[in-house]
């Protein structure tokens, strides 16, 4: 099972890194775990142009069965993911996820992506979300065999 992150931008702080090496380290007892980081657009001032220009290096490295985290989308509750994750590995050996960056998505990513995903209505910052995404990936796979870690 290969499972890919696709992120904008990268981890500037420590704690971010250190946790994202935990998480990628306890997945490795389930899945090969890549993360991707295509380049943040900062230099382009108009959100609609960082977008389209995000999205366009999100498809060049888009494969596998793609669910885009997007704000307005389903939510799950970590069990109900676990499910999920569980029945498409029934069919799929590579899921890749796909989260934004400060403007969110393009619709042409969206529409590529096989679904869509929320953790809430809340705003996070996305190199908060790839952590959490991590550790909800890791979650749902300790749930799947029937580890201690979910209570």
């Amino acid at each position: 099972m290969t499972i890919d992150l696709i992120c904008v931008g990268n981890l500037k702080e420590k704690f971010s890194k250190d946790a994202q090496n935990e998480y990628l380290k306890r997945l490795s007892a389930f899945a090969k775990v890549n993360i991707i980081e295509v380049k943040e657009q900062n230099a382009l001032n108009n959100p609609a142009s960082i977008i389209l220009k995000e999205g366009e290096e999100i498809l060049k490295n888009l494969s596998g069965y793609a669910i885009a985290c997007d704000i307005n989308s389903k939510e799950y509750s970590s069990e109900e993911f676990s499910k999920k994750l569980e029945a498409l590995m029934q069919t799929n050996s590579h899921i890749t996820f796909v989260i934004g960056g400060s403007y969110g998505l393009s619709n042409e990513v969206k529409n590529v992506c096989k679904e869509k995903m929320s953790f809430g209505k809340m705003t996070f910052p996305h190199n908060l979300f790839r952590i959490m995404l991590l550790e909800q990936i890791y979650r749902a796979f300790t749930i799947i065999s029937g580890k201690t870690y979910h209570k």
